[in-house]
């Protein structure tokens, strides 16, 4: 969701020489018992390298079971593994854990751009990532090519004729088919449950009882069932723009339609319009909205083709949807494609470029190939085709902008095979206080569903950011979020009640006309 992540931060309390936990301990703990088959997975040693992607971290390979639930049984797996060591050794508190989004995106060399955006933090923390199992560097899956995989995306999801409605349902059975065809079982193991227990083990090779754990997005549920099955390796949690991971995958996606259609309709249209000097847009909301859909009309009877890839109704959305996550990195850039369309046929080569930047670069079947296993995978989806199309009906209506792809991915849920992870049930039963981050206009990890996550989360801190819309608050140019995550990390300090920060201002073209 890209989307799309979570915090859980642990330091020891006096991390000189942190103590080790002994092999038995992750044994019982990662794996549900201390049987030897368990127990050899945390006698291992981390032979740690340069990173070929980046030298100024180190990386390693851990060896982790197939299935934890019965390690041992199957081919072990992979995990890749990286660490920023603490650039204060002196006042050295621990280990910083951090995971990326999605499911499917990479964390592996994540810390780098940590360090250097919190240097305070980079300074007190041995700060280490990975890449979660099924993606990247790890021991990952494959579904589909590159061909295939924009086959899932082609024609026009709004379209709800018989034949294009049953074009969507067999392009998603298609997906399930391949994932099970190329990758076998694995896909059953690429669950959240089984990814937090690989975090553990890494834990515990990391040679420490505490960790610290910081994430966005897909990495709240990451973190907040990493809390709940291991709580007592657990000292502070930060959750960074947050979906509902106290329910299932099904009624989290559910909100989104409505959420990316408020960011699109009440914060970047107004925004795109202020600025009509510069894009030509329309000079209202309601004349860029309307703009908006003229061009994904004529996409749908005359796409445009730039050497492999079609932008179609579907790239037009993707790339929209996309563009709502940041305002400062990704507003221009959408806005200056989206009026390049406009005037295609004088548009500049480096209009084109960017074009076929902002519309050719989506989900990858790489990511796809840990996003739909883990969302299908962790909590029960509806089998009911009859059901999705009449709610992808209405969410199409209402809510066109994700709600027109709700099929496609609902229906990849619906069949997929039955799944026997264990259901997890967040309380924060044993954690101490945990910090929580959300805009109120986030479109992928929308305010309603962090709220009800808060409320099943005892203790936490909900800082909410009034006024703005961002995916992802920590590091993003917000002094007063900054300010309470670091006083938190680095000494402990949590608002006593729930909070607000403003949001920061709207960017500015980066062009003028």
């Amino acid at each position: 969701m890209a989307a799309i992540s979570g915090v859980v931060a642990a330091a020891i309390a006096s991390a000189v020489a942190p103590a080790v936990a002994p092999p038995s301990a992750v044994a019982a703990g990662a794996a549900g018992g201390s049987s030897p088959a368990a127990t050899r997975y945390a006698g291992q040693r981390l032979d740690w390298k340069p990173c070929d992607r980046e030298p100024s971290l180190q990386c390693a390979a851990m060896t982790v079971p197939r299935d934890w639930h019965h390690p041992g049984t199957g081919a072990d797996l992979t995990v890749e593994v990286s660490r920023h060591r603490a650039a204060d050794p002196a006042h050295r508190r621990g280990v910083l854990m951090m995971a990326a989004g999605g499911p499917g995106a990479s964390g592996l060399t994540r810390p780098a751009d940590f360090v250097k955006a919190s240097p305070a933090v980079g300074a007190a923390y041995d700060v280490v990532g990975f890449d979660q199992r099924g993606v990247g560097s790890s021991s990952h899956a494959t579904c589909q090519t590159d061909a295939e995989f924009r086959d899932f995306y082609a024609g026009d999801f709004r379209d709800r004729s018989p034949a294009a409605v049953q074009g969507v349902l067999d392009r998603s059975r298609k997906f399930v088919a391949d994932c099970r065809k190329r990758s076998g079982d694995l896909v059953r193991y690429l669950t959240t449950d089984q990814a937090v227990r690989d975090m553990d083990l890494f834990r515990t090779l990391l040679g420490v009882r505490r960790i610290s754990y910081y994430g966005p997005s897909y990495a709240t549920w990451l973190g907040a069932y990493y809390a709940t099955e291991f709580p007592q390796h657990v000292e502070r949690a930060v959750l960074d723009s947050n979906l509902a991971f106290n329910g299932t995958w099904q009624q989290a996606e559910l909100g989104q339609p409505k959420s990316f259609q408020r960011r699109f309709e009440q914060d970047f249209l107004p925004w795109i319009a202020r600025y009509d000097a510069v894009y030509h847009y329309g000079s209202t909301a309601a004349e860029a909205k309307a703009t908006w859909e003229a061009r994904r009309r004529a996409l749908h009877d005359h796409p445009i083709t730039i050497g492999t890839l079609t932008i179609g109704p579907n790239q037009l959305d993707n790339a929209t949807l996309q563009g709502m996550y940041n305002a400062d990195r990704q507003w221009d850039g959408l806005a200056s494609a989206l009026a390049a369309l406009e005037h295609w046929d004088t548009a500049t080569p480096a209009e084109r470029r960017l074009a076929q930047q902002a519309f050719g670069t989506y989900l990858s079947p790489g990511f796809a190939a840990t996003y739909f296993p883990v969302t299908c995978n962790d909590t029960p989806w509806s089998r009911d085709l009859g059901y999705w199309i009449r709610r992808s009906a209405r969410d199409t209506e209402k809510y066109p902008l994700v709600g027109a792809r709700e099929l496609a991915y609902a229906a990849t849920c619906a069949y997929w095979p039955g799944s026997d992870a264990p259901r997890v049930k967040v309380t924060g039963e044993g954690l101490p206080p945990t910090l929580m981050l959300n805009s109120v206009h986030d479109p992928a990890t929308y305010y309603e569903g962090a709220v009800r996550a808060h409320r099943a989360l005892r203790g936490s801190r909900l800082v909410t950011v009034t006024g703005g819309g961002d995916h992802g608050q920590y590091q993003n140019g917000n002094a007063c979020v900054d300010r309470i995550v670091e006083a938190y990390l680095l000494h402990g300090t949590v608002p006593a009640h729930d909070t607000t920060c403003p949001t920061k201002p709207l960017p500015v073209p980066l062009r003028q006309s």
